[in-house]
């Protein structure tokens, strides 16, 4: 085997006609990777999307890149080009250079977006500034780069410029989302968990079909909340955000952009104390558990 990626959460080997993905105990928030590792992230990760990809296979056939898990920690997927040009509606078989987010509930960097007027709460189907939590009236989809230093926003029309999609192409990816979330949605309610939101990512077939690749449905990905909580008014997150409110309480994510801003040498993301990495090891292994209703 080839390496061929060393990713911010897992490695990529290349097996010739297959790649298998290696998941490390590596975790990144804000685009930098923590100096300690966290046990059982990377098996966590891995279980929890092949849970995913077998119910979003077996209960709405539709094609997806997994073939199968050979390790608690590994995962064999079927291989696409990575392209180094900007695609055309006439390739196929490739990855697309997007990442699609889906929003159920006004939380994360929505709410930021929200509080700094970059979105209009209008736009989003309310008639004041919402609270966060809020359920939005209609789903919010967005499309943000994959392969630029930091992920940015991007319209529909440079989506579809960067990727090398239609605008039908883009509208039946968005349609396929929103089926796979309605399986999530009603899979994690059953179980005392709200699906917040939720980032995934695809590719385009030899017939230019579009495949579920990459991972999602994970603590990294996606936000989950507490059910019950969520009923009596709070939000108990089962999500790596735990890991980014920590960093922002400390000060370093204020100092990380702003450095940013200044075009001046980024700080370095200190380690995680020790009994924080105890209770984020807690919640990937107790948010498998609550998602597919196994032990660990």
């Amino acid at each position: 085997m080839q390496l061929i990626r060393k990713g911010k959460v897992k490695d990529v080997y290349d097996e010739g006609k297959s790649l298998l993905f290696k998941f490390s105990n590596r975790i990144s928030v804000f685009d930098k990777i923590i100096p300690n590792e966290v046990p059982e992230k990377g098996a966590s990760l891995c279980r929890t999307s092949t849970f995913w990809f077998k119910m979003v296979e077996d209960r709405l056939g539709f094609p997806t890149h997994f073939i199968d898990m050979p390790e608690r920690d590994q995962m064999r997927v079927k291989k696409y080009q990575v392209l180094t040009r900007k695609p055309t509606p006439e390739d196929s078989n490739y990855l697309i250079p997007l990442e699609f987010v889906t929003r159920y509930y006004v939380a994360g960097s929505l709410f930021d977006r929200l509080k700094s007027g970059e979105i209009k709460f209008q736009d989003l189907g309310f008639s004041e500034f919402p609270s966060y939590g809020d359920k939005l009236s209609h789903p919010f989809f967005e499309t943000t780069t994959k392969f630029e230093r930091f992920d940015r926003p991007v319209t529909a029309s440079e989506a579809c410029e960067i990727s090398g999609l239609t605008p039908s192409d883009l509208e039946k990816i968005r349609n396929e989302i929103y089926k796979i979330d309605e399986e999530i949605n009603s899979t994690v309610y059953s179980r005392g968990l709200i699906h917040a939101d939720g980032k995934k990512e695809f590719a385009l077939d030899e017939e230019r079909n579009p495949v579920l690749v990459d991972t999602f449905g994970t603590a990294d990905e996606d936000r989950f909340w507490d059910k019950e909580k969520y009923k009596a008014g709070t939000q108990e997150e089962f999500s790596k955000e735990m890991v980014r409110q920590y960093y922002r309480s400390i000060g370093y994510h204020k100092a990380l952009y702003d450095a940013r801003k200044k075009g001046i040498k980024e700080p370095d993301i200190p380690p995680l104390p020790e009994d924080m990495v105890r209770s984020v090891t807690a919640l990937y292994v107790g948010l498998y558990e609550k998602i597919t209703g196994m032990k660990w």
